[in-house]
């Protein structure tokens, strides 16, 4: 149980004072938008799969003002949700046939929670989704777009979504008994460094079986190395998408306070550690990386295989993947980690099926 002084830290922390004018003004599209071009998936770096490009045409539709901001400024990032949510859809649809009961998906602060509204629609009552954020405009964008009933938003921080409001409120009923899928992404790095203190609130939500999904940004033991990525990050890609002034304005306003808050990949494992027998990395660009962690051997084999290849460009890419991070003895994960390979669209890619 996380006592009452980290949760009060975690009500003090700059997501929800410095950082809450930022997000209010970028999600309800008065500010921080991509002043130079929109980010629209690279799908031939998805191999022209056609999940991908379900996954991606569905999540497009639903985007709300902050959901073009964010792809903006993370390198590929956009193209790793739609790897990762397609991969995620199939491992819920799995989940429900084999129980009949609908599979649940968490996404933990990701703002206009575009992800879970994605995978409610294309469920159509198979997955129930559920998402939060403190950030008012973040809601109105949610509801404008909902896509389906089977989608839930929590207006407030992650904390606030203990036992006695599952309890309590009626909106969250149907996950009462947990989630297949917990999806964290870049939140954590926003209200402390106690990776630790925030897993252990978090984690007893996980059904048996299920997954944790994370992606985070990390900080690096050399200092030239995480700001030569920071370099590549806002001179190469960002600058396609917002103006000099723009990357300037926010490494000043939100990037510079939350760098303080980041951990390095050491301290991500040992806090995952206390909690998991299972982790791999599935994902870097830059300082950015995507974890699926498990108690469950089997769960973490079953969503790593309807995983695509990285859909990243190498020069952006620092890590060989995947690589297992956390793994036992007796049943080690690595012998049998391996990608899927696309289901390629035949008239939209025939000279590089031809190939």
């Amino acid at each position: 149980m996380v006592d009452r002084e980290v949760i009060e830290r975690w009500r003090n922390a700059p997501r929800l004072t410095s950082f809450a004018a930022f997000f209010e003004r970028t999600a309800s599209g008065q500010g921080g938008a991509p002043d130079l071009a929109d980010p629209q998936p690279d799908m031939g770096l998805l191999d022209f799969d056609l999940e991908g490009a379900v996954l991606a045409d569905t999540h497009r539709r639903l985007w709300g003002p902050f959901d073009g901001h964010y792809f903006a400024s993370i390198p590929y990032r956009l193209e790793e949700e739609c790897r990762l949510g397609a991969a995620i859809y199939s491992f819920c649809l799995r989940t429900w046939a084999r129980s009949g009961s609908p599979s649940t998906i968490y996404t933990l602060g990701t703002g206009t929670g575009c992800l879970a509204r994605t995978l409610a629609a294309l469920g159509n009552g198979r997955i129930e989704a559920l998402c939060c954020s403190p950030t008012a405009a973040n809601r109105t964008s949610f509801f404008a777009k909902r896509g389906s009933d089977h989608a839930h938003f929590f207006q407030g921080p992650f904390f606030e979504l203990d036992d006695g409001r599952y309890a309590t409120d009626q909106d969250l009923r149907p996950f009462q008994g947990g989630f297949d899928v917990l999806f964290e992404d870049t939140t954590f790095q926003m209200y402390d460094r106690d990776r630790r203190a925030q897993l252990e609130f978090i984690c007893p939500r996980i059904r048996p079986g299920g997954l944790l999904v994370q992606v985070q940004k990390l900080s690096h033991p050399d200092p030239q190395i995480y700001h030569e990525r920071e370099r590549q990050k806002n001179e190469i890609f960002k600058s396609r998408y917002f103006s000099a002034g723009h990357i300037s304005e926010k490494k000043d306003e939100v990037l510079d306070t939350m760098a303080e808050l980041q951990v390095d990949l050491s301290a991500t494992v040992a806090a995952l550690r206390s909690f998991f027998r299972y982790s791999v990395l599935t994902w870097n660009s830059g300082n950015f990386y995507t974890f699926v962690s498990s108690n469950s051997r089997a769960s973490v084999l079953e969503l790593t295989s309807m995983m695509l290849k990285p859909a990243i460009p190498p020069g952006y890419c620092y890590a060989q993947l995947p690589t297992v991070v956390i793994d036992t003895d007796a049943h080690p994960l690595a012998p049998s980690l391996a990608w899927r390979c696309p289901t390629t669209m035949m008239l939209v890619a025939p000279k590089r099926l031809a190939a």
